[in-house]
């Protein structure tokens, strides 16, 4: 400002001076008016300079760029440098409130949740790539348009309707089909003005996990409750029943083989419990694998005496040589997912069948283990469920030969710990093949002579 007084002055001095001196030397006696002429004119002057550099400040503000300097010195230099500055620091501001929503809308791309924003009236003005997958929406076709209009579930919409966004609800999934169902788990947050955030999460696996659980209990009920009922039945008898000594044998017997599946089934079941979720087994313990064959036989033979004594008429178990081969793992596992392949082949295959226990080296280094019989075949659809729990093709049939329905549950289980495969194959009216497909890693050969 005092540099803008001090110019003014200037001007006004030397157009004053200059309008004296003139007028002196032309008409000495109009020098006071010379003065006053010089001084308008030396105004005039210092306002057209002036209003030439707001002029130019004014083009600087609409257009110009603001990492250059208009101008400098004078008042509207120091307007111009100011208003710089004050430019530069917003535009620092905007960059980083702008890398901070970028980094905030990365990191709802990143959510695992779906994440949609919508506006007071249910128009969706942003949703992540999850949401997208959830609902099958498109960025160009989806946006602005209303959440309702896309997501026709009469579930949501009812819950929309009822405005009590305290809990979720549950809808099926864009991909949602018979086959494979797919579950959201939807819930709507309002905040500022009416506006919504919408979180869908995919529960599919936690809906299975449930279904599982419901259906674990019922069939474990189950499966203790006919042995107990019959127990209860016989005891009954014994109690209030005069029974000659053969009869009482009989109920005995018959007793001893509802405690004996009891036990089974309990012993299936912790085997089961230790399995799941366990680390896999070190390669530190070596087992022959003709070893495992010999207890894998011992079981297989006693089962099929056992069944034969009520159809008459034994299976025909062959097995091969197995001398050479060692397997790393833990002995009982291995031999408990064996001997439940072998197990399964014998109850499921008609009193006569054939059922052949081999041991092969594969390609690289592998070893298969596998079991094959000629009973009645598995149907396609049936395949990928046999390893669930208490999963059966044939429910009376399993019962009645004394399975229990967790064997194979607990062969993929002991497959997973030691690096395995199981492999099923099975044709309706021809038989099936169980094999387990070991690693390199767990496979060594070893000389039968030493």
């Amino acid at each position: 400002m005092f540099w803008r007084i001090f110019l003014y002055l200037a001007f006004q001095s030397v157009g004053g001076f200059s309008g004296w001196f003139f007028a002196r030397n032309v008409a000495p006696g109009n020098a006071l008016v010379g003065l006053l002429v010089g001084m308008v004119a030396a105004g005039l002057a210092w306002f057209l300079v002036d209003a030439v550099r707001g002029v130019k400040l004014l083009r600087w503000l609409r257009m110009g760029d603001a990492t250059t300097p208009a101008m400098s010195g004078g008042l509207w230099g120091e307007v111009a440098d100011r208003t710089r500055r004050q430019l530069k620091s917003r535009e620092r501001q905007t960059q980083a409130s702008d890398e901070r929503l970028q980094d905030f809308l990365a990191a709802l791309q990143a959510s695992p949740n779906g994440v949609t924003l919508l506006d007071a009236q249910a128009h969706i003005e942003w949703f992540n790539q999850t949401a997208a997958s959830h609902f099958g929406f498109e960025t160009q076709r989806d946006v602005l348009q209303h959440f309702g209009n896309l997501v026709r579930d009469p579930g949501f919409a009812a819950y929309f309707s009822a405005r009590d966004f305290r809990r979720d609800v549950t809808m099926p999934g864009r991909a949602d089909t018979p086959t494979r169902p797919v579950k959201l788990s939807v819930q709507l947050h309002p905040y500022s003005d009416g506006k919504m955030l919408l979180l869908s999460r995919d529960v599919t696996a936690l809906e299975q996990a449930d279904a599982m659980r419901r259906d674990f209990v019922a069939n474990v009920s189950h499966e203790i409750r006919t042995p107990l009922t019959v127990l209860a039945g016989f005891v009954e008898t014994l109690q209030t029943l005069a029974l000659d000594e053969h009869e009482r044998h009989r109920y005995l017997d018959l007793m001893a083989q509802q405690s004996s599946r009891m036990q089974t089934l309990v012993s299936d079941l912790l085997t089961l419990s230790r399995l799941e979720g366990s680390p896999p087994v070190g390669a530190t313990e070596w087992v022959p694998v003709h070893l495992l064959m010999q207890q894998v036989a011992q079981e297989v033979h006693a089962l099929t005496e056992h069944l034969s004594q009520t159809s008459g008429q034994p299976h025909v178990i062959e097995f091969d040589e197995f001398e050479g081969t060692e397997l790393a793992g833990a002995h009982s596992e291995l031999l408990s997912a064996m001997a439940n392949l072998a197990g399964n082949a014998v109850r499921y295959t008609p009193a006569g069948g054939t059922i052949h226990v081999s041991w092969r080296m594969l390609p690289e280094g592998r070893g298969e283990f596998s079991v094959q019989d000629t009973g009645s075949g598995i149907a396609a659809e049936h395949i990928p469920r046999l390893t669930e729990r208490f999963y059966r093709v044939d429910s009376s049939r399993s019962r009645d030969t004394g399975g229990t329905g967790l064997g194979l549950a607990i062969v993929k289980h002991v497959a997973q710990r030691h690096g395995a495969e199981l492999k099923i194959e099975s044709t309706p009216g021809k038989g099936s093949t169980f094999s387990l497909v070991f690693p390199p890693a767990r496979v060594k050969a070893i000389d039968p002579a030493l």
